[in-house]
């Protein structure tokens, strides 16, 4: 008997064994009914035994072994897919998917050579077989990442907001006792309560940020009119006393009036400024740009020191990386890795830009953002 008509013939003892295997996967299968830990597998055998019963060519055969098949119109998800989405909903992990994968194979094989299969003219079917499993993993692996990463993201946002209240009482309680003028000691304690607090709210803030991208929000913004040379000045301002003895200078040309949301354009600011800071040279100053041209503005941020490498200056806008040697710099724990990947989404919230070039005589991150920034208040990637 062919290995597809077999599927179809002896389903209720295969989805049996399948069954009885996934009520070994604890603690997720602890509270499942039979019913659901069957899932989808019925529906994954029937596309299992019909991927057998029809022709393939050639090149085929070696897409389904890369998990690279053609994906049906009719049907834009698989029962795979959603086999992983559920698996990942009900605490299952990424080993126990695959484990589940690696006992259908061998249950089907099994049972079928049991049953005098793999005849004469039929070995093919098991490399068909094998072909549609690995298929059908590759779709459940990549649906469970993404439902995985998708409930993180919801974690980190919702974890961020509501560690937002607490904090802003510490630094509200902060501000009150330096204000009490109750000692040296108690003004010390105060102040450091207060730099805490705000290296706790800047990480806060990048979290929530990264989290909105991440569940494709975009970064949120509130365009009104503004002089983006003003904003600037006032930033560097903050950061000079922030970073004590960095000099950083500001250069201001043309017309520099927008219609932009300042609040953000100081945070993109912050970001790459503060980069510029930790990883330049401490003895140069961090030169600050702002032209105003017919269309647009440019911000350009220069720091002196190392060159950075070609391979990390491709990936220096990407979440969660940071410069070489950072773990060793000051004030690394302060960051998360998601600054310049937050200011990249600000500019482009904006309906902007930002890129980089570095060599041996400077590093310059430059932004440049139309004067008017789009209608829509998100901008969704």
């Amino acid at each position: 008997m062919r290995l597809s008509q077999f599927i179809s013939a002896q389903m209720e003892a295969i989805l049996a064994e399948w069954e009885s295997f996934a009520a070994t996967l604890l603690p997720a299968a602890q509270e499942l009914s039979p019913l659901e830990l069957r899932d989808h597998a019925r529906q994954i055998l029937e596309a299992v035994a019909k991927d057998l019963s029809t022709p393939q060519t050639k090149q085929a055969r070696i897409d389904k072994s890369r998990g690279r098949a053609p994906v049906s119109v009719s049907a834009p998800e698989t029962a795979a897919q959603t086999h992983a989405v559920l698996l990942a909903r009900h605490g299952f992990d990424i080993n126990q998917l695959c484990a589940e994968y690696r006992a259908l194979r061998a249950v089907v094989l099994r049972l079928w050579l049991d049953e005098g299969g793999a005849e004469l003219g039929e070995s093919d079917d098991i490399f068909r077989f094998n072909e549609a499993i690995d298929q059908a993993l590759s779709e459940s692996v990549r649906f469970f990442s993404s439902q995985v990463d998708r409930s993180r993201d919801l974690l980190l946002g919702v974890f961020g907001h509501d560690m937002r209240s607490p904090l802003q009482t510490i630094q509200m309680t902060a501000h009150h006792l330096a204000k009490l003028d109750l000692g040296q000691q108690a003004c010390a304690a105060a102040a450091l309560l207060i730099r805490s607090g705000a290296r706790i709210q800047g990480l806060l803030d990048d979290m929530l940020d990264f989290s909105r991208t991440k569940l494709g929000l975009g970064i949120r913004v509130a365009p009104a009119p503004v002089d983006v040379a003003t904003v600037v000045d006032d930033e560097l301002e903050q950061l000079r006393v922030a970073h004590g003895t960095q000099n950083v200078e500001l250069d201001v040309t043309g017309d520099t009036g927008a219609i932009c949301d300042g609040r953000r354009i100081q945070q993109m600011l912050g970001n790459l400024v503060g980069n510029a800071i930790k990883y330049g040279e401490p003895t140069a100053a961090v030169q600050v740009t702002v032209t105003g041209g017919d269309r647009e503005i440019s911000i350009a941020v220069t720091n002196r020191g190392p060159a950075i490498p070609p391979p990390v200056l491709c990936r220096v806008f990407e979440p969660l990386e940071r410069g070489p040697g950072a773990e060793t710099r000051p004030g690394s724990q302060d960051s998360l890795g998601l600054g310049l990947y937050i200011a990249r989404e600000i500019a482009r919230a904006h309906g902007g830009e930002v890129d980089a070039r570095s060599d041996e005589s400077a590093t310059v991150f430059t932004v440049r953002l139309p004067r008017r920034a789009p209608e829509r208040t998100e901008h969704r990637r």
